[in-house]
C-alpha cells in the first residue's frame, strides 16, 4: 500500500473546500493567506492543518466541513506515536536496552521468525519479516493480517525473508510487533498505557486507538486524535520530551528516535532517512534545505517537526489510498516555510 500510495503521489498536486476557522483568528494573516490556498482543492479530502511556532498556534484552518474536536484516523502516523510509546517504557526501565530481542518481553516468541529480532531493527523496520504490503501474497501482508482471527499468532507464523537488521522493509506487521512488545513489557493494554505515559501529559482528552480482535493495541496505526492534538505531539517531540515545561519522555529518547539510522531516499520520495518510526528530510525551500522529522500516514496525515525554525505543521486528510495526499502535504508544508523566509 505505501508504495502504490507514494507512486500515485508523484501525480498531479492538488488543493480542499469551505474552512472555519481561519489562521487569522490565530494571529498570523500571512499564513492564513497560504493556509486559503488550499480552499478549492479539486480533492474534497482535506480536512485539517495547525501551524505551532514556539509552541503557540499561529495558524489554523479547517476544510470541507471539518471542525476543530473531530477525531480523525491519521493512519500509519500512528507508528510514531508507537515509538514514542517505546521510549515511554524505556525510560520507566520497563525495556532495559534496545538491543533486546523481542522474545525477551514476548517469551511466546521465541523459535519464531521475529522472536530473536532486535527492537532497534523492529523500530527501524529492519525485522526481516516476509511482511510486504504492497504484495497481496506475501506472508505477513497488513490486510492478512487485520483479516486474522488470532494477529499475534499471524505474526508468529509469519516467516523471515531477510536477516534482521540487513534491510529496510516498510511494513505494517513491524511495527504491531513493537505495540505488542510495548503491551508485553509494561503488563498494560496499550491504550491505557499511552492515555497515562503520553495523551494525559500533553493535555489529550479524547483519542481512539484500535484495538485487533485480541484486544491489542494496533501499534501499525489506526490511532484517531484531532489536529490540536497531533500538534501537541509535535511539540512536544520539538521541545525534547517536554511538554508545558514538564518532562514527559526523556530528551534523549526523542533524539535518539528521531535520528537517521536508514537511507530511504532511493525508494522514497518524501524521505531520506529513517528514525525509530520516525521520517527524516533535508527539505528545499527557496534557496535553503530545513531539516525536517515527520511521522506520516496513508493519505497525506502528517506531523512535521522542524527544529530550525521551531515550528509544528500537522496536516490530516481522508485522502486514504490516493497519493496525491501525501504531495499536498508536503506542498502546505513547503508553503508555511516559504512564507516564514519570505518566499511566497
Amino acid at each position: 500500500m505505501r508504495r502504490r500510495e507514494i507512486a500515485a503521489g508523484m501525480a498531479l498536486l492538488a488543493v480542499g473546500a469551505g474552512a472555519r476557522p481561519s489562521a487569522s483568528q490565530t494571529g498570523d494573516a500571512t499564513l492564513d493567506a497560504v493556509l486559503r490556498r488550499w480552499d478549492q482543492d479539486e480533492h474534497p479530502d482535506l480536512k485539517g492543518v495547525v501551524v505551532l511556532v514556539d509552541g503557540q498556534r499561529v495558524a489554523e484552518r479547517y476544510y470541507n466541513g471539518e471542525r476543530t474536536d473531530a477525531l480523525h484516523d491519521i493512519r500509519s502516523a500512528g507508528k510514531s506515536v508507537t515509538s514514542l510509546l517505546v521510549g515511554a517504557a524505556h525510560d520507566r526501565g520497563l525495556i532495559h536496552d534496545l538491543s533486546d530481542p523481542v522474545e525477551r518481553y514476548w517469551p511466546e516468541a521465541r523459535g519464531s521468525a521475529v522472536g530473536d529480532v532486535t527492537l532497534t531493527d523492529l523500530l527501524t523496520m529492519r525485522s526481516g519479516l516476509a511482511a510486504d504490503d504492497d504484495l497481496p501474497d506475501s506472508p505477513g501482508n497488513e490486510d492478512a493480517l487485520d483479516e486474522s482471527a488470532d494477529p499475534a499468532a499471524f505474526l508468529l507464523a509469519t516467516p523471515r525473508a531477510t536477516a534482521p537488521g540487513s534491510a529496510w522493509l516498510y511494513n505494517s506487521l513491524t511495527a504491531y510487533a513493537a505495540g505488542l512488545v510495548v503491551e508485553k513489557a509494561t503488563g498494560r493494554q496499550g491504550q491505557d498505557f499511552a492515555r497515562e505515559a503520553l495523551f494525559t501529559p500533553l493535555g489529550v482528552e479524547r483519542f481512539n486507538w484500535a484495538s485487533d480482535v485480541g484486544g491489542h493495541i494496533k501499534g501499525q496505526g489506526n490511532l484517531s486524535l484531532s489536529v490540536r492534538d497531533m500538534a501537541r505531539i509535535g511539540q512536544m517531540v520539538l521541545d525534547g520530551g517536554r511538554y508545558g515545561g514538564r518532562p514527559v519522555l526523556s530528551s534523549t529518547w526523542i533524539e535518539e528516535s528521531l535520528k537517521p539510522r536508514v537511507e530511504i531516499g532511493s525508494v522514497d520520495p518524501f524521505a531520506d532517512g529513517y528514525g525509530y518510526f520516525w521520517y527524516a528530510r533535508a527539505l528545499p525551500v527557496g534557496d535553503d534545505a530545513v531539516d525536517v522529522r515527520f511521522a506520516s500516514g496513508n493519505g497525506g496525515n502528517k506531523i512535521y517537526v522542524v527544529p530550525s525554525r521551531r515550528t509544528v505543521v500537522c496536516v490530516t486528510s481522508s485522502a486514504y489510498g490516493r497519493g496525491y495526499g501525501q504531495r499536498r502535504s508536503q506542498a502546505i508544508l513547503t508553503a508555511v516555510l516559504a512564507a516564514q523566509t519570505g518566499f511566497a
